[in-house]
């Protein structure tokens, strides 16, 4: 089966090709490094590394203070992040700088995994939530690679697509030491799929153990007072096509009745910062940009964060925060930083990514999930009334985030066997 997953992978890779130079007409990047996705580099990196691997920024975001710790721990060993998106790369560099090596992964062909296999040596794969790659897991196998998936989620749909290719995914499965999953409910669906139930294990969720600086909490201060002069900040992030239309409508309801309201939005992709500050001026809307570097007078409506890695930063600066991905259906995003940094935390009702999460979150009402447009206005013009009720919902949800910490110490202990 994986022979002839192979020869259709090798198929389609010129489709993979037009798909990443369509691509790179909103984002430049997917048009350079090409040779990374094929295991091809023009120099030679350190071998016996410790590997990592998370698909894009909410995934390395989540695994570098895990990587943080094992650096710690043994300040002489050699760790690689490989990571798929662009955004996810420049994050690496930006946040681990030198500390680490960093390449894209290849894809799953078995040349390519062959090359990379040869280039790292890696004495250990870990590998962050739900990638599952038969040629890339046979490889360890064959080359003795102690193999681990961490942080593991599995949805029901996704359980449902690989039992239907069992004798592609059986086999790789049984290449992996342990799957420690985020939830009792992930652990059964990687049974059912094919993992063998003692290499499966729940040890929650790494997303918990977020770090936030004084320092971050500092800058997003400064900055509050700075720039935004006072106003009532309303941060919208991590949104997608489609939604920052919905945010425009409401904020020009609520400005109505909260005339000091500052919108603060920050694009899920960098790609589209110019599209979303075109569509704020096509809703007649004054926008700054946040690499103008300009205050925001009485008249600007629009907070543009047209930058990458400041979004812990902008949470503290806000008075409210509403997380994107959520009002379309994308599935909603990590609301456990904006909850750490402290700021009152708004959902909509798609968050079929972070279900366990949400669930959790409104059983301590510790955040608030809403429906529809009146629902958000009611909210915002609620926490903009009532103090009393911002610091309670912001203490429950430290208190939630708190409660629920310690993944990354348990898996610390169980890849310290293998390192």
């Amino acid at each position: 089966m994986r022979v002839l997953y192979s020869c259709l992978f090798y198929l389609l890779i010129p489709f993979i090709l037009v798909r990443l130079i369509w691509r790179s007409i909103k984002a430049p990047a997917y048009r350079h490094r090409w040779g990374e996705r094929f295991a091809f580099y023009n120099r030679k990196f350190a071998r016996n590394v410790i590997w990592f691997h998370a698909v894009s920024v909410g995934e390395a975001e989540s695994l570098f203070p895990l990587v943080r710790k094992i650096q710690q721990q043994h300040p002489d060993a050699k760790l690689l992040i490989t990571t798929t998106t662009p955004t996810s790369s420049a994050r690496v560099k930006a946040v681990m700088q030198e500390s680490v090596e960093h390449v894209y992964l290849p894809y799953d062909i078995p040349c390519a995994v062959s090359r990379f296999m040869q280039s790292f040596k890696p004495r250990i794969a870990v590998i962050m939530e739900t990638e599952i790659w038969p040629n890339l897991f046979a490889c360890c196998g064959r080359n003795e690679v102690p193999l681990y998936i961490i942080n593991a989620r599995l949805s029901e749909n996704s359980a449902g697509g690989y039992q239907k290719i069992p004798a592609l995914i059986f086999p790789a499965l049984a290449q992996v030491k342990l799957i420690a999953t985020q939830t009792q409910d992930d652990a059964q669906r990687f049974v059912a799929i094919g993992a063998k139930t003692e290499a499966v294990r729940t040890l929650g969720n790494i997303k918990f153990d977020v770090e936030v600086s004084i320092d971050i909490i500092g800058q997003g201060l400064r900055l509050k007072a700075d720039l935004f002069g006072g106003r009532f900040v309303w941060l919208i992030a991590s949104t997608h096509t489609d939604e920052e239309a919905i945010f425009l409508e409401i904020y020009k309801e609520i400005k109505q009745k909260i005339p000091e309201l500052l919108l603060v939005i920050v694009p899920r992709h960098p790609e589209r910062f110019g599209e979303v500050k075109k569509l704020c001026e096509q809703h007649q809307l004054a926008v700054v940009m946040r690499t103008s570097g300009e205050a925001c007078h009485q008249l600007v409506d629009v907070y543009l964060a047209d930058t990458m890695g400041e979004l812990k930063m902008l949470y503290a600066a806000s008075d409210a925060t509403f997380v994107g991905g959520s009002m379309v259906p994308v599935g909603g995003h990590n609301i456990l930083e904006a909850l750490a940094v402290g700021t009152p935390v708004l959902f909509g009702p798609y968050m079929a990514n972070f279900k366990e999460i949400a669930q959790g979150v409104l059983r301590h009402e510790a955040a608030k999930q809403c429906q529809d447009k009146n629902e958000i206005i009611s909210a915002i013009v609620e926490l903009h009334a009532d103090a009393a009720y911002r610091r309670s919902i912001v203490e429950k949800g430290k208190a939630f985030v708190r409660e629920n910490q310690g993944a990354i110490v348990k898996i610390i202990d169980i890849l310290n066997q293998d390192i």
